[in-house]
């Protein structure tokens, strides 16, 4: 079960309503440092010299010189080396975002999986694959189109069973693969890929190849950029714009589980790796993708238990409780993003449901009220999130500006309606009394004459 560090971040006593809660990087140990433990220079050169004639000393110490530039030249590529090997493991672990993530505590795993060493398809190691230019198999005739924009193509290396019926929309799919850059570095790679075609657990080009693949099927995978990583790339390795090619075998074909059926554990390891992937999306400012993934996460992360009396089963829907909550944070926060206001109430609302003391929730569901006008209730959240976290800038802040337009609005009411009540009656009033005088005067005038 994968850790999950503290997301609800304070800086200098500010909230920020609007950050998901994302895994944090990790970092290297300061034990670890590469740069004390490499050595950088020969010993104590001094005390092997004495004693030496001045040309025996020149030579010695020429010799001397260049040692000790290879040697720190040694330790630079070294220390450079070992830099580089922690930094590749670790963001290649961090940017890996498939449905199947590993622990990056088990180091096994992460070496075996970031290894561009090993082949997965060593019989099938054609021209294509080895060193054919991309522009020249987007333009090659024993190629398939996948799409009809021409910029997702493949050719079958090994067909399949043609008894099995292909995959479809909402299936789950076992696929092994490997994708490469141009320069044929491998940036993928997967010997039992677990996706479900739909829900945006990989790339688009898997998602679309695999429907159109038999059951056991290899293939050659060539896929233009905006059915990959488009713009942004994928931090470190993949650039942006970067088209991608893949080897590609078709495992497994099955319908998607039934949330409902699966033990408790596999419903939160697989909700996280769908929230997971939808902060992936929310970190490259992709937010209806990453909406979609929290929603599809919700879908997994329920809680059904109504009678049981077993204390650990209590504690594992509680623990499911906790994970539904950081799912529906996450989900308010992009749907801000998206603008959809009333959504994001509803959200922030369900999360108050679960935990009616989580201040993010609070304070962005006393800020949507503010928004909206509803100034009382408003009010009421802002000093419950108050209560619960009293140094915190943001709901001091908010609640400053609902004081002012709660205050604000009264004055003007106020001053608007009341004096128009006032002149209103007192008009009527005096035009009913002149009208009387007039009338009795008019009548004694008559009568006298």
């Amino acid at each position: 079960m994968e850790t999950e560090p503290c997301c609800e971040e304070q800086r200098d006593g500010v909230l920020d309503p609007t950050e998901p809660e994302v895994a944090e990087p990790i970092s290297e140990p300061a034990d670890c440092d590469p740069l004390n433990k490499l050595p950088c220079g020969p010993p104590e050169q001094g005390e092997e010299l004495c004693g030496k004639d001045p040309s025996e000393l020149e030579n010695h110490a020429v010799e001397s010189k260049d040692k000790e530039m290879k040697s720190l030249s040694n330790c630079e590529q070294e220390r450079r080396q070992a830099e580089c090997k922690v930094e590749k493991k670790l963001k290649k672990t961090n940017s890996w975002k498939m449905v199947r993530f590993q622990d990056p505590s088990t180091e096994e795993d992460v070496v075996e999986r970031d290894s561009s060493a090993e082949i997965l398809f060593p019989e099938y190691a054609v021209e294509e694959w080895t060193c054919a230019q991309f522009e020249e198999l987007f333009a090659a005739e024993d190629w398939e189109n996948i799409t009809e924009d021409q910029l997702l193509r493949k050719k079958i290396l090994e067909s399949g069973d043609e008894q099995v019926p292909r995959s479809t929309w909402g299936q789950e799919v076992t696929v092994k693969m490997q994708g490469v850059l141009e320069d044929r570095t491998v940036v993928e790679k997967d010997c039992k890929l677990v996706f479900v075609i739909g829900e945006g657990d990989v790339i688009q080009a898997l998602e679309e190849c695999v429907m159109s693949m038999q059951k056991g099927e290899i293939t050659l995978l060539l896929a233009d950029s905006q059915y990959a990583y488009g713009l942004l790339g994928r931090e470190p390795d993949i650039p942006a714009w970067a088209p991608l090619l893949y080897q590609l075998q078709l495992l497994d074909i099955r319908d998607k589980p039934d949330p409902e059926t699966l033990p408790i554990a596999d419903r939160i390891r697989v909700g996280n790796q769908k929230r997971e992937r939808g902060n992936f999306h929310f970190q490259r400012e992709e937010y209806s993708l990453a909406a979609r993934a929290y929603y599809v996460a919700l879908e997994v992360l329920t809680t059904h238990s109504q009678d049981g009396n077993d204390v650990g089963m209590k504690e594992e829907e509680e623990e499911v409780r906790e994970y539904r909550v950081k799912c529906l944070n996450n989900l308010a926060t992009a749907q801000l993003r998206l603008e959809q206001f009333d959504e994001a109430l509803h959200t922030s609302r369900d999360v108050l449901t679960l935990q009616p003391n989580n201040v993010k929730a609070l304070f962005r569901t006393g800020k949507l009220l503010s928004d909206k006008g509803e100034y009382k209730e408003a009010m009421e959240v802002l000093k419950q999130a108050l209560k619960l976290e009293p140094t915190t800038k943001a709901i001091h802040a908010e609640l400053s500006k609902l004081v002012k337009q709660q205050s604000g609005g009264k004055d003007t009411q106020q001053w608007r309606v009341k004096p128009a009540k006032g002149l209103s009656w007192k008009f009527i009033l005096g035009a009913l009394v002149v009208a009387l005088g007039s009338l009795v005067t008019s009548v004694i005038m008559t009568a006298r004459n």
